[in-house]
């Protein structure tokens, strides 16, 4: 067993060292919390992303996309309640300057309130507390007064509110049906921190799914199992990692009739990595009393207009990609070499990613066994007929066989196939499977049926 501590060091190490993330701005010297996602990174991140896609836009008949912009006309943020109470209690220290979160501060102490409570950094006073509001501001056209101001998107749900009307009233969909976005919120975070959890830019995947109000109950169980079904099924979390969180009345937002919190167990802690709320029918009343717009919906079955209740999935895009780091990183004894003349092969400690296949940066790595007498040229070969079948490969021959097959667990591919002089003879490669450690050999022409075959 690694310990928490330690297995985030090694995570974060091993993030730089193979490409997943990197500090931004690092010529500079890097720019606090901010991160940049490497090519492997990058990978994982939209592997993610296009399978939430796949199953919860493209895999349903109650489903429509949409892609609404990061700055929005600011009256949607009075509207929705953000200029006024979308804050973080904020204290200070009145020795060292220091600034924290005083809701941080007291779930590390164990308190309700903030008395008696000092400045972890130097034991001095702490300030009273004070609400800091969250949102970037920016400005739009020449000017920079008050009636230029705007503010970069804090969540993505806004949009989805915002452009209800357009796909009520054009897109023929019946009640209930819901709306997705995939996209980047910003949010000016006073103690950022733990890696690429609480970042001041992150993504979000979220979905506003719109029901007759005496059905949100049943609508809420519906997708608290596709959030479970999510978690188990596609990300391959152990269920004992994840905490289904039931926010009291006494604790959740005034408008909201239920909340659950999906928490998982990272290395630092168990923290928030989604949420599911009923809403009820809060923001399209906002806005329908902001706007002036009717944003009713017509029930041509009963005559009845009413503002539907919104069932609102949200889930964490940059978090999932930490949990998923989190959850498949391991450490055993592998191979390092596929034997000889009957040896047995030896063996040492190897860190390795068990990200599931479907989400792994790279499927497969072809691996000639010598540069020379043409098994470079039969592996290139090998390796474009699998990259022009859609399929993300890479070839490497440099390096010994062991060395090369650490890198590829070390980046999550599942199998590796490795070419000798026998594939030059019966067209054969060895498949070595990245978890089983097991070996078999397939015919070359039939590698891409037997990708698709593993990944489906």
């Amino acid at each position: 067993m690694i310990s928490p501590d330690k297995k985030m060091d090694l995570l974060m190490s091993l993030c730089k060292r193979r490409g997943f993330v990197y500090a931004d701005s690092d010529i500079y010297g890097g720019f606090a919390n901010a991160w940049d996602y490497g090519p492997y990174g990058t990978e994982l991140k939209n592997n993610i992303r296009d399978a939430w896609w796949k199953r919860f836009v493209h895999g349903r008949e109650d489903m429509v996309g949409v892609d609404t912009p990061v700055v929005q006309n600011p009256k949607i943020w009075e509207a929705s309640g953000h200029l006024a109470t979308f804050s973080d209690p904020l204290v200070d220290c009145k020795k060292c300057r220091r600034r924290f979160r005083a809701d941080h501060l007291m779930e590390a102490a164990g308190a309700t309130v903030m008395s008696n409570i000092k400045c972890t950094a130097c034991a001095g006073d702490l300030t009273e507390i004070k609400n800091f509001n969250l949102m970037f501001k920016t400005f739009v056209g020449v000017t920079e007064d008050t009636s230029s101001v705007a503010y970069l998107r804090p969540e993505t749900a806004a949009g989805m509110f915002t452009t209800w009307k357009d796909i009520r009233d054009g897109m023929r969909k019946k009640l209930p049906f819901g709306i997705a976005q995939v996209g980047k919120a910003f949010r000016n975070e006073i103690t950022p921190g733990q890696f690429i959890f609480r970042t001041r830019e992150f993504e979000q995947m979220e979905i506003e799914y719109f029901v007759k109000p005496d059905d949100s109950e049943r609508a809420f169980e519906v997708w608290l199992n596709e959030m479970k079904g999510w978690v188990n099924d596609v990300l391959k979390l152990d269920p004992s990692h994840v905490v289904y969180h039931e926010i009291a009345d006494a604790d959740r937002a005034f408008y909201s009739k239920r909340t659950i919190d999906v928490e998982y167990h990272y290395p630092f802690g168990q923290k928030e990595l989604y949420g599911l709320a009923n809403r009820t029918d809060y923001d399209l009343s906002q806005h329908q009393k902001f706007s002036n717009e009717d944003l009713r919906w017509f029930d041509a079955e009963t005559g009845e207009r009413y503002l539907p209740y919104v069932i609102e999935p949200s889930w964490g895009l940059s978090r999932t990609v930490l949990a998923v780091l989190c959850e498949h990183l391991d450490i055993d004894e592998a191979d390092t070499s596929v034997g000889a003349h009957g040896d047995a092969p030896t063996t040492e400690p190897r860190m390795v990613l068990r990200l599931p296949p479907r989400l792994a940066p790279v499927k497969a790595a072809v691996l000639p066994l010598q540069k020379k007498d043409g098994l470079s040229e039969l592996g290139r070969e090998l390796a474009q007929k699998i990259r022009s079948a859609g399929i993300v490969v890479e070839y490497d021959e440099s390096g010994s066989i062991g060395k090369r097959y650490r890198r590829q667990d070390e980046i999550g591919t599942p199998w590796c196939f490795t070419l000798d002089y026998t594939s030059k003879e019966d067209g054969t490669v060895t498949v070595r499977d990245r978890d089983a450690m097991t070996q078999e050999r397939v015919k070359m022409d039939e590698i891409v049926a037997w990708i698709n075959n593993k990944l489906s």
